[in-house]
Order: structure tokens, then sequence, then C-alpha cells
């Protein structure tokens, strides 16, 4: 699928690049809530999502009146979104982050009470690294991220004792704390260019492990547990791209004007603050 994209990214950059390129029509590859992205930062373009069943389980376990409901309880505190989430949620939302700005944006934000949905997991790692911020977590994750046990990173260890753990912060605490290195995808794809070391185990889903081996041929990269394995990222298929620009398959994201005037406010929120 990498090889006949004309732009590889997170779901914020991608929806950037969306933004910039001077095509009238986008066809995302990846899951609905990236589509929606793209959607809300270029309403003027037809957003196509090449797959219509490819949804994300995080984005989808809080809903605009779940969090609104909280938001009641907590009025003084600012709600920071996870770009994971839909479009339809991000319109309560005062703030959004990616996995790569997210302690930096919430380390700006002057409000001391901060509100961080839907990982539970990211918000830890977040929290950790805003000791002077109340932070307040819901029970919502990666189901992805989250199998991972503590145990595998131990075992992945002393298996390669030379390799360096690289995790993604969307797995548990537990997990993060005995990695070496906790990063974005696009972070963990950066980080064996800067390494001097030549051997890696790589704690996120298993396709950015075959993209690195394929960037760093010379370089050893091990899958820390076969659990991270994400279906939803796997669904899209070249014959979905096929169908979608034959205009046969697919599906057009649409969003109402209310939804994409709110929901792209706390993306703005994001930008002026990263």
């Amino acid at each position: 699928m990498l090889e006949v994209a004309d732009y590889q990214g997170d779901s914020f950059q991608l929806s950037v690049r969306a933004q910039e390129a001077p095509n009238s029509t986008i066809l995302m590859c990846g899951v609905r809530f990236m589509a929606e992205t793209v959607k809300i930062l270029s309403p003027e373009k037809k957003v196509i999502l090449a797959n219509e069943h490819a949804g994300c389980p995080m984005a989808e376990q809080m809903d605009k009146e779940m969090i609104q409901a909280v938001k009641d309880d907590y009025p003084d505190f600012t709600v920071v979104a996870y770009i994971n989430t839909t479009a339809k949620l991000k319109t309560v939302c005062d703030v959004c982050v990616t996995s790569s700005s997210a302690v930096r944006i919430v380390n700006k934000i002057e409000n001391k009470n901060i509100l961080f949905i839907p990982d539970c997991n990211l918000g830890h790692y977040v929290a950790s690294r805003n000791p002077e911020k109340n932070i307040k977590l819901l029970n919502g994750n990666c189901p992805i991220h989250a199998a991972v046990e503590a145990a595998e990173v131990e075992t992945a260890k002393t298996a390669y004792p030379n390799a360096l753990v690289l995790v993604h912060p969307e797995c548990k605490p537990e997990v993060v704390a005995l990695a070496d290195y906790a990063g974005s995808t696009a972070e963990i794809l950066e980080f064996p260019k800067k390494s001097e070391h030549n051997e890696f185990i790589i704690g996120t889903e298993l396709g950015v492990t075959e993209h690195l081996q394929h960037i760093f041929p010379n370089k050893k990269f091990i899958n820390l547990s076969k659990k991270l394995i994400c279906p939803d990222m796997k669904i899209t298929t070249l014959m979905d791209v096929y169908q979608s620009l034959k205009g046969q398959g697919g599906e057009e994201i649409l969003l109402d004007e209310d939804t994409l005037r709110d929901a792209r406010k706390c993306i703005d929120e994001m930008i002026r603050l990263g």
C-alpha cells in the first residue's frame, strides 16, 4: 500500500498534506477518523475512505454525549482529545493532540486541570511528563497496544540483549517503563536513523516493524508481541484503492456544517499551541 501512496504519515500529517495538495479529491487509505480529519481541514474537497469498514476501536469508545456529561461534572477542566477520536466527539473538546505533540501541548495549556481522552495509557504518559498538571483520565485505550504485557518486554530483552526497546505510549505504563524509548509512530520510524545501535525491538503495530526493515535493511528489527496487529489498519487493500479510483468503491466522507465548524476549533487550537 505504501508503494502506491502519494503521501505517507500519521493522521495529522496526512491531513495537512491533503490540505496543501492541489487535488480536489483525496483518497484516504487509513481509518475513518483519519478521513474525517482530512475533511475537517479541507471541507471543500471530496474525501473518500478507501474501505468503508476501516474504523478505530479507540476512536469509537467514547461519544459526544458521554464526554459532554463528563464536562458538566468537571466544568473547570480543559478537554484534550487525542486525534484518534471521531469528528463529532471533537466538537465538544477544547484542543486536539497527536501522540508526538501531546506532552508539549498539554504543558502549554494555561489551565492546570486537564481531562485527557480517550486513551488512558497515552494520558498516563503525558501526565508523567507534566507532573504540575491535574490530569483526569477515563477508561479508554487502544486495545491493540494495551494487550502487550510487561513480561513480553522482559522476555524480548532477554532474547535480544543488544537491542533497544522502542514502544508507542499507547502501551501500558509498565510496558513504557521498561522501554528504552517511547514515541509516536513517526518518531519510532525516525529513531534508528539517529541511533548507533543495530538491533531494535518494536512495540507498535507490526506493519511498522516491516516498514523499518525496508528502510534500514542493514539493521535488525524484532516484533515485541504478535498481538500488535491492527485489523482496521490492514483491512484496506490495493483492490479497494483501485475500485475507489474508478468510482466503484470506497465511501465519501460527509460531515454537516456544524460538525465541520465545531470540530475544527480543537484542531486549530492544537496548531496554535503546537
